[in-house]
């Protein structure tokens, strides 16, 4: 129960991200780089709690060359997040970013050669039609950028849950919070990020702050369920992430974007539910 109470509360935070990135005035260099700031330290905080009286400090937080590979794909994918939530429908990439699981599938399968279950290769099948009808949608709207910015952070998403399985030895967490300090160096440079107003330094604050309290919930979470029961429960996130935006912020994607979002979240939610009731057929045996 706690397990499934913690991968909740993760997608629910994880939520706010849309709805922060858009009221936020500044620009969208500056939310990555205060985004880096706050996420990172409260990271390199919650390493450091955890490692006390397991390991040392040089071992917590040694990366090595794998570990700042990992780390700096998952730089490139928050800044296309970021960038994709200024260009786009919100739910438009809550929904793209629920497809990552299969990009994953795919990826795993030509670089490891993994082998794919049917149930997974239906699901990325249908996920990848829900998503090309959500692109078709922006062509002449002036949200396609947007919504290719949220398939590139999602097939950047997919190469990061596979390289973590690669890179077995290395420390996910601290890898999240090295990506955190990248974010702030780079969109330290890129933006202004001293040239806020006093209302957007407390929503960038509490947009770093959302961020690794998901990162921290979803690791505490994964520890003590199943896979397929913590997949199955994330995709609580693009629910609250349209209601969200609906509420706050009045926006309601088109119709197009309803019929391909609805296409994907029924694959998904088909694939994981399966995976939920074969892991407990096996926990039974």
């Amino acid at each position: 129960m706690k397990g499934i109470v913690l991968v909740a509360l993760s997608a629910v935070v994880f939520s706010m991200s849309g709805v922060l990135t858009k009221i936020i005035e500044a620009d969208g260099w500056t939310i990555v780089c205060w985004r880096g700031l706050i996420g990172g330290l409260a990271v390199i905080a919650y390493v450091e709690f955890r490692r006390r009286g397991t390991t040392s400090r040089g071992q917590a937080f040694r990366l090595g060359q794998r570990g700042w590979i990992l780390a700096s794909v998952g730089s490139v994918s928050s800044i296309a997040f970021i960038y994709a939530f200024k260009l786009t429908y919100i739910a438009n990439v809550a929904v793209i970013y629920a497809t990552a699981p299969f990009f994953a599938a795919g990826l795993a399968w030509l670089t490891m050669r993994e082998t794919a279950k049917g149930r997974t290769l239906v699901a990325g099948t249908l996920s990848l039609a829900g998503v090309t009808i959500i692109v078709s949608g922006g062509l002449g709207t002036g949200k396609l950028m947007g919504d290719l910015l949220a398939v590139a952070m999602t097939f950047g998403n997919a190469a990061y849950i596979v390289l973590i399985r690669k890179f077995a030895d290395v420390p996910v967490v601290w890898a999240g919070g090295a990506s955190a300090l990248q974010l702030f160096i780079v969109g330290g440079f890129m933006g202004a990020p001293l040239n806020v107003t006093a209302q957007d330094t407390v929503l960038l604050i509490l947009f770093g702050l959302a961020f690794a309290g998901a990162v921290i919930l979803w690791t505490e979470g994964t520890r003590l369920i199943p896979s397929a029961q913590s997949a199955l429960l994330g995709t609580v996130e693009i629910p609250f992430a349209a209601l969200l935006a609906w509420i706050i912020l009045s926006e309601f994607p088109p119709v197009v974007a309803i019929i391909g979002g609805t296409v994907i979240l029924s694959a998904v939610l088909w694939h994981a539910a399966i995976d939920y009731q074969q892991d407990k057929q096996d926990a039974l045996r």
